[in-house]
């Protein structure tokens, strides 16, 4: 009976020992973050919103958020005056392009990341990998369409680099506000969150964000892009019958 109760007594220790252990090394994380929500739901009355980034570190270092939305290929046009009129005289298609580019940090991150890390992260507007398939478009040449396009999504709000923008408490806690506008593309988009130490990355962390369309709106969207064919068929017969109906009021008038 001894040897029984000696047992249960050592399993006991044991398990509170591993449990110890446990809740000891979840409190050495050096990071840890996430979001006030994990979803935007997009309505017809949607103008914009703000999700709050909270998190917490195990000591003093910079952070930086980096934002990106679904990648797409990005076709950017030349326009040059012919005459007078103007004409898409040249056009290139870059390939994986954020749809959504947003960096917040503690402070400017050239004062505390090596240049190969913001190459390798892909921290900073200047930073983003953007490429194309055409192998005969020169290095000059591309460095054009991609700085046009980085200029075409700022000014769309979609691309934006902040300094300051992370509000740090005690040397642990942290906090910022991201801002996503009103013609913020659908989809799933991922937080990277870097803890720097000494010019590296001592830790990172990952959150996913959903951003989607609901009600009316979702419902139109959904059949106007699985159901192509009939939603244009549709669209012609409601034309034609407002112009009809426009028609025969005109005519009793």
């Amino acid at each position: 009976m001894s040897h029984i109760l000696c047992a249960v007594l050592l399993l006991l220790a044991t398990s509170t020992g591993a449990r110890a252990q446990q809740q000891s090394n979840a409190l050495e994380v050096p990071l840890m973050a996430d979001l006030s929500s994990h979803l935007i739901a997009i309505t017809s009355r949607f103008i914009g919103t703000d999700v709050l980034l909270f998190g917490a570190t195990d000591g003093p270092g910079d952070i930086v958020v980096v934002v990106t939305g679904p990648t797409r290929d990005e076709t950017v046009r030349r326009k040059e005056r012919v005459g007078p009129i103007w004409l898409n005289t040249d056009q290139v298609t870059l390939a994986a392009v954020p749809s959504y580019y947003r960096v917040v940090s503690s402070r400017p991150v050239e004062e505390f990341v090596p240049q190969f890390l913001l190459n390798r992260e892909q921290i900073g507007l200047a930073n983003i990998r953007i490429l194309t398939g055409d192998e005969n478009i020169p290095p000059e040449q591309l460095a054009q369409f991609r700085s046009a396009l980085i200029r075409l999504k700022t000014s769309q709000n979609l691309y934006d680099q902040g300094i300051g923008a992370i509000n740090m408490m005690s040397n642990r806690l942290f906090r910022a506000e991201l801002h996503f506008p009103s013609n913020v593309p659908t989809g799933t988009y991922l937080v990277k969150v870097f803890l720097f130490r000494g010019g590296e990355v001592a830790s990172a962390q990952i959150v996913p964000l959903n951003i989607s369309k609901i009600g009316v709106g979702a419902d139109i969207y959904d059949f106007a892009h699985n159901l192509a064919p009939l939603y244009g068929l549709l669209a012609v017969l409601l034309a034609a019958g407002a112009g009809w109906a426009a028609s025969a009021v005109f005519r009793r008038v």
